[in-house]
Formats: structure tokens, C-alpha cells, sequence
């Protein structure tokens, strides 16, 4: 229980203002940012691109440096320097200008989604992972869902405030949530069971306790024989493949394609910010769902939210690309494809559990995962789901049969492995 109060929610207020900093810019976008900075083309595309960029460098760097550095301090720094570019960000005129300010931001990012999930598997046991990798998830998504009413909110209520349009009042006031948070987890994120004393936060017998709920760990270390560790096992070459197509197949979402399908029906500004907010509430039930089956299991069966995610979203594919232009059609494909989501969850719990005995390939493993994605998307997005694809989306769907139907055979793989892996 303590855990859950210091740890899982530092982690969780977090990832949660991460999101909403980072999904401001779709909302902005369908706001009156593209017509107040001029947008052609796939530009929007290109700074989302900018983002994956940044997103990509800083990925495995952040990881090694929560080996080695203070998690609350290093976690708290970077938030607050995202928490300053995102302030930057009301203050742009052009569109190059947005290039620069995501890149960096996203540097700074990225060192929480892969980050949290190496720190939530120092702490977790198989049977607890799943549903607090979950908890984490999920936070990120209410953070897209309360970002896309607040912008709503902000552009009813205070556009033209002070002579800022309502978009540009977003990013003042996501800065303004921000900077608490960091404080919170200087003052009481209590970092890792292996390098944290015993203080008011946890006592020494706490401390033990939380020790000893783990299986024992290999005495490992940070040098070249990780490289080694790494790329001879075939976690590192599987768990990347698999997020790469895991990654892909939440592309309808993470691509703000239904804001996208929305704006050319010419639906309102609040509905443009509001109704794609059903795809993360589904998404959020889909994840919560998902964790408490594998951790019902034993946490044994992520392979079967895979096999489920890759039927859900053949089926949204499917329904897409036979009838586009119908409401009732669309709005339920974008929000049954809200499932992909809860592989953010289930496939990075899956390999902290394979990889829980030696916390340095661990690192790498998680980081990799996230990183060879965002290598992936940075131009699988503008190739198949750019803005100019709207609004039939067509490549998108073809895409994603094939991304959906990999990522189920890459799952069964890597559970036949893993199971002779624990007979062995």
C-alpha cells in the first residue's frame, strides 16, 4: 500500500501531466493553431515527427542515467524543463518554431514512459505488475482525455483573453500544472529499492520488506558485457519487434485521426476536442481489463491481449476502409480502436517479467522498445497516416492489417521462447 501512495503515484501525476503536455498540440491544432500559424500540407505531421525525433535520442540515455542517478531528481528535472518548452510554446509565430521546441521537449519526455516502467519493475512482483503498469497507462490517457475538455473549456471560456487566443492559453496553463508535480516528487518519490536509504519516507524494515517480495537478481553490472547480454538473447530482438508493432497499431489514435475526420466534416471546435475523447475511455477499460486477467493468471497470459488487440483492430480496419464516410461507422471504429492501447500496459510488463534478473538488460530492453517504435513511426506516420490522407484514411487501414496481423505472430513466438526459456 505504501508503494502504491509514494511510488505508483508520483509515476502516475507524472505520465499524466506528460500526456497532457503532449497531446496539447493535436488540440491546439483543431483549435485555431493551423489558421493562426498558417499550416500546409503534412507540416503538422512533420512536427509530430520532430517530436518522435527527440523522442528517440533521449530514450536509452534516460534509462542508463536512472541506473546510475537519482530517479527523483532526474525524473523532477526533466519534467520541469518539458514544463518550461511547453510554456515556450505559446509564445510561437511559425511553424519552424514548433520543430524546435517539440524536439527538445520531446528529449525531455522521453525519459518517463520507459523510465516509470524500469522503476515499477524494481518494485512489482509478476502477479502486481500488470494492473500497476496499467494504473500508469491509464494516466497518461485521462491526461489526453482531461487535455482535449480543457482545451474545449479554455476556447470557450478564454479565448481572446488578454488579447491570447484561446490554443495559446493551453500551453500557459498545462506549465502552470506542471511545476507542482515536480516539487511532488522532489518532496516524496522515494526512487528504487536498490538505491534509496531508509528515511521518513520508507524505514529500514520497510525497506527489507520491499527487498525481499522480489525474486533474487544476478549480480550484474553497467559495462561493455551488456552489450553482449543484450543482443545475444533474443528478449532484445523480440520485445522491440513487438512494440514496433504494437506502436503501429495504436496509429489511428496517436495520430489524431478522428480530430482529423472531424475537422473536414466541419464539426465544431468542441466537438473536434471532445468526442475523440471516447477512444482513450475505451482505451482505458481495455488496459484495466487486460491487467487484471494476466495478473489473474499469474501473469502468464500477455500473449492473449495481444491475439485480442490484433482481432479488434482487424476488424476496426475492415470497418473503415468499407464505409469512411459514415458517422456511425467511423465514430465506433475510432472507439473500438481505443484496444490497441492496452499493449502499452501488458507488452512492457511482459518483459520487465522475462527480463527481471539482470535490471541492466532490463533497462536497455524497455528502452529499446520504445525507442525502435518511435524510430518506426517517426515516417511510418507521415507515410501512411498523414493529414492529407483524410478523410478515408485508406493506406492507414492497409497498414494496419498487416502491422495487427505481425504483432499476434511475433506474441506467440515470444511466449513459446519464454516457456522454454523457464523449463530450462
Amino acid at each position: 500500500l505504501k508503494i502504491d501512495l509514494l511510488v505508483l503515484s508520483y509515476v502516475c501525476l507524472n505520465y499524466w501531466i506528460n500526456y497532457v503536455d503532449r497531446t496539447n498540440l493535436s488540440n491546439a491544432y483543431v483549435s485555431g493553431m493551423k489558421e493562426d500559424l498558417n499550416f500546409k500540407g503534412d507540416e503538422f505531421n512533420t512536427v509530430n515527427t520532430c517530436f518522435v525525433v527527440g523522442y528517440i535520442i533521449g530514450m536509452i540515455p534516460h534509462n542508463i542515467i536512472l541506473l546510475r542517478a537519482s530517479p527523483r531528481y532526474w525524473l523532477a528535472f526533466c519534467g520541469f524543463s518539458w514544463g518550461l518548452l511547453t510554456l515556450g510554446m505559446y509564445k510561437v509565430t511559425s511553424v519552424k518554431q514548433l520543430y524546435i521546441i517539440r524536439f527538445f521537449q520531446a528529449v525531455f519526455e522521453s525519459s518517463t514512459f520507459a523510465g516509470t516502467h524500469l522503476i515499477l519493475g524494481s518494485w512489482y512482483k509478476e502477479t502486481e505488475i500488470n494492473t500497476r503498469s496499467a494504473t500508469f497507462t491509464s494516466s497518461g490517457l485521462i491526461g489526453s482525455i482531461f487535455s482535449g475538455f480543457m482545451q474545449s473549456a479554455i476556447h470557450k471560456n478564454m479565448d481572446g483573453l488578454h488579447g491570447l487566443e484561446g490554443w495559446r492559453w493551453l500551453f500557459i496553463i498545462d506549465f502552470v500544472i506542471t511545476i507542482p508535480i515536480c516539487i511532488y516528487g522532489l518532496l516524496c518519490f522515494p526512487n528504487t529499492p536498490d538505491n534509496m536509504k531508509s528515511s521518513w519516507l520508507f524505514s529500514e524494515e520497510e525497506l527489507q520488506m520491499a527487498q525481499m517480495r522480489l525474486p533474487p537478481k544476478k549480480d550484474t553490472k553497467l559495462d561493455l558485457t551488456v552489450i553482449k547480454r543484450v543482443v545475444g538473447k533474443w528478449h532484445w530482438w523480440l520485445f522491440s519487434l513487438l512494440w514496433v508493432l504494437g506502436g503501429e497499431n495504436e496509429s489511428f489514435g496517436s495520430n489524431s485521426l478522428f480530430a482529423l475526420w472531424l475537422k473536414y466534416k466541419n464539426y465544431s471546435i468542441s466537438s473536434r476536442n471532445q468526442y475523440p475523447m471516447g477512444i482513450y475511455a475505451v482505451a482505458i477499460a481495455a488496459t484495466y481489463s487486460s491487467a487484471l486477467y494476466v495478473d489473474h493468471t499469474g501473469g502468464k497470459r500477455h500473449w492473449h491481449v495481444a491475439i485480442m488487440i490484433s482481432i479488434m483492430m482487424l476488424v476496426v480496419s475492415i470497418m473503415i476502409l468499407v464505409d469512411p464516410m459514415k458517422d456511425a461507422v467511423m465514430f465506433t471504429a475510432q472507439y473500438l480502436a481505443g484496444c490497441s492501447y492496452a499493449g502499452q500496459a501488458i507488452f512492457f510488463a511482459w518483459a520487465n517479467v522475462v527480463c527481471r534478473s539482470d535490471i541492466e538488460e532490463r533497462a536497455v530492453v524497455l528502452a529499446s522498445m520504445n525507442m525502435f517504435s518511435s524510430a518506426v513511426n517517426a515516417w511510418w506516420s507521415i507515410l501512411f497516416y498523414g493529414a492529407t490522407t483524410t478523410p478515408k484514411f485508406k493506406k492507414g487501414c492497409y497498414a494496419m492489417l498487416g502491422t495487427t496481423i505481425s504483432a499476434a505472430g511475433v506474441a506467440v513466438v515470444i511466449r513459446y521462447l519464454q516457456s522454454r526459456e523457464e523449463k530450462s
